[in-house]
């Protein structure tokens, strides 16, 4: 005899669909629910409804087996030959609470008879599989599942496309900005919030511009990665403090690097600690901007000198202020010099933007900065040798990338930056970019506008 499984569910209905909402126990989906390519004799839906399981699915099994916050979202699944068998159930209510309530309420069977693919959250469908082979107990954790029904027909098949279309085509992923202010397992986003609301200096109101006004409504959306020229208090973007973060986090617990596993509390104090240690020493260092900002300069007039563009401050830039952190990130990271020894040296260059080693992301001539990922990379290549130049094989190399990339020769010999000399084994930091580069250089004002 067949064994059934009784689920209670709640029968629902939107334009010409009704569908079923009901809550099932991970080992229950696991078991009962399958995808498309699995259904014999049905390559039809298995190529035109059944998206590739990618990469991501290892991301949410991870999160399932190493979060104790973990959530899914619901699984939207199809049964297989018409509608799931589903019995009404009344219930005694003689106070009459329960009225209009229960008339949707019933039970769903399952009983090996029917079949059931997921129609979206295949990945999660397929993390929850893999995730109790691992760690049997996550198979009594419950997960909402929302239930249509497929007819096995040429309409049934155009009719299930569809809705699997629609859902995919109306769903709109959080954006990297977004994932900053929401996130609750990243620690370097849970900093970053932090920082805005507790730093002495950069929870002040503007200095990191959080919002940018698009639209002929007004609606808001998250600032990403350039800084409006116009903008009298912005430092930098809330994007941006989110990678600066992530980079100086190089030395702290490995938990701060993994976005799906929240850190402890005690990790994310001490970290804190750390990190707004350091974002404080390179703002002492970088040309000290802290200063003028806080009492009361404009940081429009300190990002663009009108007349006098090459006089701008270099670490009013976006651009300059992430190879700045990667740089010196990727230096104590080689444990050749210390901090304090790093932040000296830095804070020796020259902060005028119109000055080497800017002059590779900025155009004196035009008094516009050049916004090519090419320039960004030459920039942290001759801030290491200005730094900490570990040979003079690479101090050569990063002269003549400058001269290939801008034309003219680099306006530091070889001779001087020869004194920054500190012979190690070149490294390259391992922290990458979670925003996408395009999300990160949108902007309503773009970077490389003329004052």
């Amino acid at each position: 005899m067949t064994n059934k499984t009784f689920i209670p569910a709640f029968r629902a209905s939107v334009g010409d669909w009704e569908y079923y909402i009901c809550i099932m126990k991970y080992a229950e989906v696991a078991r009962q629910v399958g995808f498309a390519y699995e259904l014999g004799g049905n390559s039809d839906l298995n190529t035109m409804i059944q998206r590739g399981l990618g990469d991501r699915t290892d991301s949410i099994k991870n999160y399932l087996l190493k979060s104790d916050h973990r959530f899914l979202g619901a699984l939207i699944i199809a049964a297989w030959g018409g509608a799931p068998t589903y019995v009404d159930i009344s219930m005694d209510d003689p106070d009459g609470l329960l009225s209009g309530i229960d008339r949707q309420f019933g039970v769903l069977t399952f009983d090996g008879t029917q079949q059931y693919f997921a129609l979206d959250g295949q990945h999660r469908l397929k993390a929850i599989k893999e995730a109790i082979k691992n760690k049997p107990a996550l198979g009594k954790e419950d997960i909402c599942v929302i239930m249509v029904s497929h007819f096995d027909s040429e309409d049934g098949k155009i009719r299930t496309r569809r809705l699997f279309t629609n859902i995919n085509r109306n769903a709109k992923a959080t954006t990297g900005a977004e994932n900053i202010v929401l996130d609750e397992d990243d620690g370097a986003a849970i900093l970053t919030r932090r920082l805005l609301t507790e730093h002495p200096f950069l929870s002040n109101e503007g200095v990191v511009k959080v919002f940018t006004r698009v639209g002929e409504e007004g609606e808001l959306r998250l600032a990403a990665g350039n800084v409006p020229q116009g903008d009298k208090k912005a430092l930098t973007t809330i994007a941006n403090l989110y990678d600066i973060v992530r980079t100086l986090s190089f030395d702290l617990d490995p938990s701060m690097r993994q976005p799906q596993a929240r850190p402890s509390d005690e990790i994310l104090e001490t970290s804190y600690g750390v990190i707004s240690q350091r974002l404080d020493d390179l703002l002492a260092s970088a040309g000290d901007l802290k200063t003028p900002l806080a009492n009361g300069a404009s940081a429009k007039d300190l990002r663009v000198v009108k007349g006098k563009e090459s006089d701008g401050a270099p670490f009013m830039r976006p651009v300059v202020q992430k190879a700045v952190a990667r740089v010196v990130a990727e230096i104590a990271s080689q444990g050749v010099l210390s901090w304090e020894e790093i932040m000296k040296r830095l804070s020796a260059l020259k902060w005028r933007i119109g000055d080497a080693p800017w002059l590779a992301v900025f155009n004196p001539t035009t008094g516009k900065m050049i916004s090519s990922k090419d320039n960004a990379e030459v920039l942290r290549d001759l801030l290491y040798v200005h730094l900490a130049a570990p040979s003079r094989q690479s101090i050569t190399r990063a002269r003549k990338q400058y001269k290939d990339l801008r034309g003219t020769a680099y306006p530091v010999t070889e001779e001087i930056l020869l004194q920054q000399l500190t012979p190690h084994t070149e490294g390259k930091i391992v922290v990458p970019d979670l925003i996408p580069s395009d999300e990160v250089s949108s902007s309503s004002e773009p970077e490389e506008e003329p004052a």
